[in-house]
């Protein structure tokens, strides 16, 4: 009569009474029927009260209720929704011990999703680890959450090794796993590859959904096929598919690198067209392809007419107009913008200060790009390699190529490897001071590092040679 009571309380939401009935229950010895319970947590987890479910779950294992790995999974489910990983995985080995209750593979994913959305990768490794010696295969879930994980931290070796293990096992993908390794070929650039697993998929009559197109669309823009995405676009729109404001977003990128900026423009007005309101993303994508044909007017024009639409600007769109405002060696403006991007609570980044301190450097204004370097430090922000190529320009600029050079040979101990334009503003620093015996020196060492000199070094070198 108490279970029936407990359950219908819960049924009508007065999980108060549910409460008091269950306390009654247990004060006078009933034994309480672990399925009544598991009502009470799918009713929590329903209404994502996530911290009633662990509370109750602690008082079905403090007053000894029967716990399932069920349960047990559903409550870890909850930990992690809360944040609370490392609790989940010290509560799953604590009811391993004390209850006898082993994990299942639908247990170990609810943690692996967790350890995935954290990157945190060597406790995904622990966990995989562990399901191999318990015995447990993993399945679908298990591999769509292990490429998607290794896919948005870049890790693409590890993608492609996922890709084959899943063709040498019996695994039946379906739809989520087929679009997680569609986008992993994407991030792969892999464009032959994402069809044929599109292919595949259709075959096996397992239907594409938005996310499924989307990625194949970021595939194509990616590689430049525009032409292709346009089709796909126009297969989804056939098919009834809604077209989401990321595939418009995606599609306006591919059209911006390509520097046709009046598509991306057409596309814009489409998308809005379709309810989709323009967000910040949408400017900084049109922004920077202007910046790239060097319609930088354009550019600012554009990034102001967002504020007047209402669109609070990111540290991108701040960090674009800090950069078009240096080009143009307007330092007044520049230095304000980033004053307003402070002001706004919007933090400036690495690539933001790279603007500013190139810019600085191009005009031979070494103090200012130091004490611009100085303030990066003091903010914790690494100070990568595009900071020091510029540094190492600047000095050169200002004649001060014993300086670059210090600076440049000071690189590798910060973990830093010059690329092709540190090497070609190096080599055309000391050729200007006809020191060309160091340019060719660096010339050679550029080579030995695999790296294909440019127009610029070739011309450095020749400069050199007739100083």
């Amino acid at each position: 009569m108490f279970d029936m009571l407990f359950r219908v309380y819960v049924d009508n939401m007065r999980f108060k009474e549910a409460l008091e009935v269950f306390e009654y229950m247990r004060s006078e010895g009933f034994e309480i029927d672990y399925r009544a319970c598991m009502v009470y947590l799918l009713a929590m987890k329903r209404r994502k009260r996530y911290d009633s479910m662990i509370e109750f779950f602690e008082m079905m294992v403090e007053f000894d209720v029967r716990i399932t790995v069920y349960s047990m999974t559903m409550v870890i489910d909850g930990l992690c929704k809360v944040g609370e990983v490392s609790k989940a995985r010290k509560l799953m080995d604590e009811i391993m011990v004390s209850k006898g209750v082993k994990p299942n593979t639908y247990t170990y994913n609810t943690l692996l999703d967790a350890y995935v959305k954290k990157l945190d990768f060597v406790a995904v490794k622990e966990i995989l680890g562990t399901m191999e010696k318990e015995g447990l295969d993993l399945d679908v879930t298990s591999y769509t959450l292990l490429i998607d994980g290794y896919s948005n931290f870049g890790n693409l070796k590890e993608v492609e090794r996922l890709f084959r293990e899943i063709e040498g096992k019996n695994i039946e993908p379906d739809a989520h796993l087929y679009t997680s390794m569609i986008s992993g070929c994407s991030k792969l650039s892999n464009v032959k590859k994402a069809f044929s697993l599109f292919d595949e998929m259709v075959e096996r009559e397992l239907v594409p959904n938005g996310h499924t197109y989307g990625a194949l669309i970021n595939c194509l823009c990616k590689s430049g096929q525009m032409q292709a995405a346009e089709v796909l676009l126009n297969e989804m729109q056939s098919k009834g598919i809604d077209i989401s404001r990321v595939i418009f977003n995606t599609m306006m990128d591919g059209y911006c690198k390509q520097g046709n900026i009046d598509e991306a423009w057409k596309l814009q007005r489409i998308m809005e067209g379709k309810g989709h309101e323009s967000d910040v993303y949408v400017y900084n994508i049109i922004a920077t392809g202007l910046c790239k044909l060097y319609r930088r007017e354009e550019a600012k024009t554009w990034l102001f007419s967002m504020v007047d639409r209402g669109v609070a600007p990111n540290e991108v769109a701040y960090t674009t107009l800090i950069d078009i405002y240096s080009k143009e060696g307007n330092f007044v403006e520049a230095k304000r913008t980033l004053r307003e991007m402070e002001t706004k609570g919007v933090k400036p980044n690495t690539t933001t200060y790279n603007a500013l301190i190139d810019g600085y450097c191009k005009k031979g204004m070494m103090k200012e790009a130091y004490k611009l370097k100085v303030v990066m430090e003091c903010n914790g922000l690494i100070l990568d390699l595009y900071t020091h190529t510029s540094l190492v320009h600047g000095e050169c600029i200002s004649g001060k190529v014993d300086n670059a050079l210090k600076l440049f040979n000071e690189m590798p101990t910060k973990g830093l490897v010059p690329n092709v334009v540190t090497y070609t503003v190096m080599i055309s620093g000391l050729s200007k001071e006809g020191r060309s015996d160091e340019a060719f020196r660096l010339y050679d060492e550029m080579i030995e590092a695999g790296l294909t000199p440019d127009a610029s070094a070739y011309s450095a070198l020749v400069g050199s040679l007739h100083g």
